[in-house]
Order: C-alpha cells, then sequence, then structure tokens
C-alpha cells in the first residue's frame, strides 16, 4: 500500500542522520519540518520534505493533513498488557487508606493477578489482551513491549509470553517481548524464595528459550521482592540463553539494584522513583536506558520519577506506561507525556524524544523506529488540528489523535 501525506502543518521528529537514543541537552531538541509531505511505500517511510519541492507521485492514496500535526507513534518500553480481570477492590482498598506492600502482605498485588492468571484459558486471555492492545494502537502507540510475570508457575507464565507471541503475529503493531518470572514469590514459595528461583531458572527459563518466547528477561528488584543477589542470579542464568537484562528498580527503596544492572548491561532500568546520587553516578558512561513511568506514580500516588535531574545530569530518559492491573491500569501514551511535562518538569520537546526515540532504544527498535527516517518503519500519528506540538501536553484531557498509521496502514 502507498500513502501520501500532504500539507502537514508540522512533521515531528525529522533526523537525516537519527541517533539511536537522546541524552541530556539533546533530548530538547526535536527537529521539525512545516508544510511538509511525507510518502510511504509498502509499510516504510520512502522519502519527505517541504510542500514547495514536493515532486509528483502516482498510484498514492493521499491523506490531507492540513492544520494537522504529523510524528512517530509511541514506543511503550515496559508494559504488562497480558493479564486476566482487573483489580478494582485493591484500587478501592487504597482509597481506604492501605499502601500497596499492605495489599501485597494480605494477599493481594501480583499474586491475586497470578491467581486469575492461572485460572484463565490461554484463549481468554488472548481475548483479553487483544482487546487492550487494539485500545493502545489507537491511542497512538506502535511498538509495545510485554512482560510476562503475572504467571508465577511455569505453564501460567509460558501461557502469557504465547500470548504475546500470538498478538505480534495477528496485529501490525511491533511487540518485544520480556520474561518476568521473578515478579512477586508466589504463595506456595512463601519462605521458600530460593526454592522458587530454582524453579525458575532451572525449569522456566529453559522452556522459555526452547520456544523462543523471549528475547528479554526482567526481575522486580526491591525490598520485600527480590535482593540484588537474587537479580545477579536471575541476570545471569538469563545470560545463557542470550536473553538481555531489563529490570525493574527502585520503585520504593534505593537498594543498589541500579549499579548491579549496569554491570550486567542492562538494557533499561524503570521505574526509578526513589532515585539517589549514588544511582545517577552509576548509570554515567553506560549504555543503559533511565525509564520513567509516570502514570504508575499518579496512580500509586508515590514519588515522580527526578526526570529533571536525570536530564540535567547529562543522561537519557525514556517514558512508557507500566500498563498492568494493579498499578497503573492504562496504556495511554499520550497521558504520559502530558504527566512527564505537569509532573517531571520535562519540556514537551524532552517529553516527546523520551516517548519516541528513546523509547525505541529501550525496546532495541533504534534502527527501524521512533523517527521520521528514510527507511524507517512507517509508524506515524496524525493529529487534529492543533496550535502547536505544545497542544498535546497542555490539553491532557483531550483526544487529539485523528488517526494512526502503523506499518504503514490506517488502523482502524
Amino acid at each position: 500500500m502507498k500513502l501520501l501525506l500532504t500539507n502537514i502543518k508540522e512533521l515531528l521528529q525529522v533526523r537525516e542522520n537519527f541517533p539511536t537514543k537522546l541524552s541530556g541537552k539533546e533530548m530538547a531538541e526535536l527537529p521539525t519540518l512545516k508544510n511538509a509531505w511525507l510518502y510511504i511505500n509498502h509499510g516504510i517511510i520512502e522519502d519527505y520534505g517541504i510542500m514547495a519541492k514536493m515532486g509528483p507521485h502516482q498510484g498514492f492514496k493521499t491523506i490531507d493533513c492540513s492544520g494537522k500535526t504529523v510524528l512517530p507513534a509511541w514506543c511503550d518500553s515496559h508494559s504488562h498488557i497480558v493479564y486476566a480481570g482487573n483489580r478494582e477492590q485493591e484500587f478501592v482498598d487504597r482509597i481506604n487508606g492501605l499502601s500497596y506492600q499492605e495489599i501485597a502482605e494480605k494477599g493481594g498485588g501480583i499474586v491475586n493477578s497470578a491467581k486469575k492468571l492461572q485460572e484463565t484459558s490461554e484463549e481468554d486471555l488472548y481475548h483479553q489482551s487483544a482487546a487492550r492492545l487494539e485500545e493502545v494502537m489507537k491511542l497512538g502507540t506502535g511498538a509495545i513491549e510485554i512482560k510476562s510475570g503475572y504467571g508465577l508457575t511455569t505453564d501460567a507464565e509460558l501461557k502469557m509470553l504465547r500470548v504475546a507471541k500470538k498478538l505480534a503475529e495477528e496485529y501490525p503493531i511491533t511487540i518485544k517481548t520480556t520474561f518476568l518470572g521473578a515478579h512477586a514469590i508466589p504463595t506456595e514459595y512463601k519462605g521458600n524464595k530460593d526454592g522458587y528461583l530454582d524453579l525458575l531458572c532451572n525449569e522456566m527459563l529453559p522452556k522459555v528459550a526452547e520456544e523462543s518466547l523471549a528475547e528479554y528477561i526482567d526481575i522486580f528488584c526491591e525490598e520485600g521482592y527480590f535482593s540484588v543477589a537474587d537479580m545477579d542470579r536471575v541476570l545471569s542464568e538469563g545470560k545463557k540463553y542470550n536473553l538481555i537484562p531489563k529490570v525493574h528498580v527502585n520503585q520504593f527503596n534505593s537498594i543498589g539494584g541500579i549499579a548491579s544492572a549496569v554491570k550486567h548491561k542492562a538494557l533499561s532500568v524503570d521505574h526509578l522513583e526513589v532515585f539517589t546520587d549514588e544511582d545517577l553516578a552509576a548509570l554515567k558512561n553506560s549504555e543503559t536506558m533511565p525509564v520513567a513511568l509516570p502514570s504508575c506514580s499518579y496512580f500509586l500516588s508515590i514519588p515522580y520519577t527526578p526526570g529533571r535531574k536525570i536530564i540535567d545530569a547529562g543522561l537519557p530518559l525514556a517514558l512508557a506506561t507500566d500498563y498492568n492491573p494493579g498499578s497503573t491500569p492504562s496504556g495511554n501514551m499520550n497521558f504520559v507525556v502530558a504527566t512527564a511535562c505537569i509532573k517531571m518538569r520535562l519540556t514537551p520537546e524532552e517529553a516527546i524524544n523520551a516517548a519516541t526515540i528513546n523509547g525505541a532504544y529501550a525496546m532495541g527498535l533504534s534502527e527501524t523506529h521512533g523517527s521520521i527516517c528514510r527507511g524507517k518503519v512507517a509508524n506515524l500519528i496524525i493529529t487534529k488540528p492543533i496550535p502547536s506540538y505544545g497542544y498535546l501536553p497542555y490539553a491532557f484531557g483531550s483526544n487529539l489523535i485523528d488517526s494512526v498509521i502503523i506499518g504503514g496502514k490506517e488502523v482502524k
């Protein structure tokens, strides 16, 4: 299919020599073309330029983008979109004063979701997850990472990853999968964490690898969940199967997980709501991407990742949703971008870069996604008529998307 977008008011994130990621002051730069055109040939961005220099094109379906802004589709590098049911009662419990940790100690939280998922058929799980995926695509997400971690048994973890793999086969959106068996300690292993880690390393991991169900490996490194030593063990085992680390760290406490993740050459460290000078120093001169999840902070009423501090220190930053049933029941990257501006003091340019180029990096997709470049995948957002791209985070409660193109095709 061939598409020609004409009369684009402003084409964002145009990169002739595209970087793999942006750090520090680079994040304040957002190259654009005004009064532009762009054409797509069989799912790939083939060319673009200003209207005054547009040559003749035949055989293309034309979309008039007068008054509209066009930008790369969002790259959501952290989600748990494959899950069963919901945890709305825990939402009410938190309103009534219980903390996230207190709910978990009562048998809620991740182990609650695991119980529901274990009881849900693979077919039902697929249909529930597909509905969420279709929703985020319409909200402008063109690439997404999906984690396991709500199974906590071998069969259930494999079920989750098989569903994610099927979603990747059935939908045009780019999907990366992560094995997160070390998300919590299941009830039957309470008081026997090492026993569960033995199961994970000796049974789960080999089967995940045998079916080629994941590219990444993750662990929830946090007090009450898994220690830095546990993380070292899990990531070392994952390396045997060529699984690249992407890890949960510093959501509630800083316990040294970031420094350890960097030593393991983690692609990303995610959450970072608690962030010390030692953590910052550990990330300096590394290739590890810090990832903030502002809608999680919003939903749980916990501190926001200090994005301003991270960027001002010369580091990169990516933004993602953390879409999951317990702490972020939303996959809306538009809200994430707006919240990063409103609560984390990112500029619109920094937030858009964090949700496109740097989000792509945090999924290993820098070569194909995240910017407007010739030869990259044609994943695009076409906005409704807006005064400027600063209006996107400003009007945070409005649906400003006119249409979404993924793989060169309009999302219906």
